[in-house]
């Protein structure tokens, strides 16, 4: 067997959608970074071993969809992805990690042992430290040592914590505990279950199905069926669900068998036992999970443990807020497909809610950062904040204080007490919205005046909107300004200035929707659940600027071009400029399909 030690300022453990976002994050901003991940693609419960498609607070609200790296993975896919296929999802996702500078990627490789700083640790001292991590990597017959200065535990079951002795807990929280009233009178160890998802696809002749002899056989009893979406064109069929009366990490392989043999049974009773099986006639099933997605385990204990009330408290904004949440409060039940009922109850939560920084790392182990579904939370606002578009909106926080604490050497709290509002600002800047913030303008683009040819009637404020600190509607205000194709936005310093960046966010369309789904099931996913014969392909949203030009002016007074862009897909550009100019200007020249150019941000730094 073969031995690697590895040295770095910051190692992400997990490559979920968490993980993967924590590591590109801090890589961007100049943190030497591993990525470690136990399986052979990226993305967790959105891979192709899970399928589960992505889903936030844009499911609850207008113009609420997650942005960030996020929003920039989604496009991509859209962009290389048109028909769409899971195998080319994993491909976007390997290939943004892959290429990273700064990023090492280590797949296939599984942490199992850790090693503290000063040898054994001492109980709830925050000064406790990681030093090490090591995998095992089977594919190579190789343990892999990776030493760094900061960790993430972004595993989902937080295997960090008790290798580290990292305080966590498992289970749901008694009522009186926190005050919250969707938790049982008393605590347990009960979680919501893991699923193995399967996915049809449609035909044009009918499809037969031979039905294993060792799955289950529903053809007699269905009580399952009641209280239970079985509409392939409706449902993922998450609701096949086993393990939160069981232990959700130990007992993962009995979950499996179990979940696999649920799994044929029930598309065996939809083909050949249901009263509406002509419905289904034409679909065969195309793929069947061997790996469950997981929803809950170990929960991370933070400086601050998150709560029902913090949840449901549309008016309480944390002065930490580096993330937001909007899914309601899915409190899955523990007995899950053999509950005799429902399969969950979807607790409303405000959309949108803040998500406080100090949920992000550990109370007692000092340079331990945590992200995903194992952040700190009860299990009532983890059901909420658990879903992959709030987790990856905690990546990206994770990692950009990781980067910040790395440059200034800080532990995860220090950046908290020190260095919070150059995080958010951080975040903001990179179009990782935060909720009842906004982003600061640069001095040369505040105080520059900012004028638009080609428009006849400007609405007011118009086009002061672009440097407003604010990159998508939020309630009634629209904070964008809609530029006619071929006209120029142009700032004008009145004398020579020096120029570094051009930051752009164009619309990428919040609220898009996918018409090949049926009405009430619309909203544009990272993936679809069920292949039918007339879905239409991926392509980026119409509302994104194509092809645009940002052009300097010369001491002589003459404009000539800095840059032009050709083939955009992306929300969020951000041009690196060296040169002095006393005006420039951005001019849209085609979009992906609208006919005016919609501009949430124009800023020159």
């Amino acid at each position: 067997m073969q031995t690697i030690s590895l040295q770095t300022d910051f190692c992400v453990v997990g490559g979920g959608l968490a993980g993967m976002i924590a590591a590109i994050s801090a890589a961007r901003h100049g943190a030497k970074t591993v990525l470690i991940q136990d399986r052979p693609v990226l993305g967790g419960n959105a891979s192709s071993e899970v399928r589960m498609h992505v889903c936030g607070a844009g499911s609850y609200g207008a113009n609420l969809r997650e942005t960030g790296i996020i929003e920039e993975l989604m496009l991509d896919n859209y962009h290389y992805n048109r028909e769409p296929s899971y195998s080319m999802w994993d491909a976007v996702l390997y290939g943004k990690a892959k290429t990273q500078e700064n990023l090492t990627l280590i797949l296939n490789a599984s942490v199992n042992s850790l090693t503290m700083e000063g040898g054994a640790r001492s109980p709830n001292a925050p000064s406790n430290r990681i030093k090490s991590v090591t995998a095992w990597q089977p594919t190579t017959e190789t343990w892999i040592t990776v030493e760094a200065a900061l960790f993430a535990d972004c595993s989902g079951d937080g295997i960090l914590a008790p290798l580290s002795g990292a305080d966590f807990r498992i289970g749901r929280e008694a009522r009186a505990e926190f005050g919250e009233s969707i938790a049982p009178e008393v605590a347990d160890k009960k979680t919501m279950g893991m699923s193995c998802l399967f996915q049809a696809r449609e035909h044009t002749t009918p499809q037969p199905f031979t039905p294993f002899p060792w799955a289950y056989d529903y053809s007699v009893s269905a009580e399952w069926r009641k209280h239970r979406d079985v509409n392939v064109r409706g449902t993922n069929f998450w609701w096949m669900e086993v393990g939160g009366e069981a232990d959700s990490i130990h007992d993962t392989e009995k979950c499996r068998d179990e979940l696999l043999k649920i799994a044929f049974g029930v598309w065996d009773y939809l083909k050949n036992h249901d009263a509406g099986k002509e419905r289904f006639a034409n679909f065969a099933l195309d793929w069947q999970a061997f790996l469950p997605g997981k929803r809950e385990s170990r929960r991370y204990c933070g400086d601050v443990i998150l709560n029902q009330n913090d949840v449901e408290a549309a008016g309480k904004h944390f002065d930490d807020n580096v993330a937001y949440g909007g899914w309601s409060m899915d409190d899955h039940f523990p007995g899950g497909f053999y509950h005799l009922g429902p399969g969950t109850i979807f607790h409303r939560a405000p959309c949108p809610y803040g998500i406080p920084y100090r949920t992000l790392y550990s109370r007692n182990i000092g340079n331990l950062f945590c992200a995903g579904r194992c952040h700190s939370a009860t299990h009532s606002a983890m059901s909420s904040t658990r879903v992959m578009g709030t987790t990856s909106l905690m990546g990206q926080a994770v990692g950009t204080a990781a980067a910040i604490a790395i440059r200034d050497a800080l532990t995860p709290r220090g950046v908290y007490e020190q260095r919070i509002r150059e995080l958010q600002q951080t975040l903001l800047d990179d179009d990782a919205y935060i909720p009842w913030q906004g982003r600061d303008i640069a001095t040369i683009s505040k105080n520059a005046k900012l004028t638009c040819s080609g428009v006849a009637a400007q609405r007011p404020g118009e086009p002061d909107v672009l440097r407003n600190g604010i990159d998508r509607p939020v309630g009634d205000t629209d904070n964008s300004f809609n530029a006619p194709l071929g006209s120029s936005i142009e700032y004008d310093f009145g004398a020579e200035t020096d120029v570094s960046q051009v930051r752009l966010v164009f619309d990428s369309d919040l609220n898009r929707r996918d018409p090949s789904r049926p009405i009430g099931q619309q909203q544009l996913l990272n993936m679809r659940y069920y292949a039918g014969l007339n879905d239409l392909p991926f392509t980026p949203p119409a509302t994104l600027v194509k092809d645009f030009r940002i052009e300097t002016k010369t001491a002589s007074g003459e404009w000539q071009t800095a840059t032009e862009i050709t083939g955009n897909w992306q929300r969020l550009v951000k041009i690196p400029l060296a040169l002095r100019t006393s005006a420039i200007r951005l001019i849209p020249l085609a979009t992906h399909g609208a006919e005016t150019a919609r501009i949430f941000a124009f800023e020159v730094k």
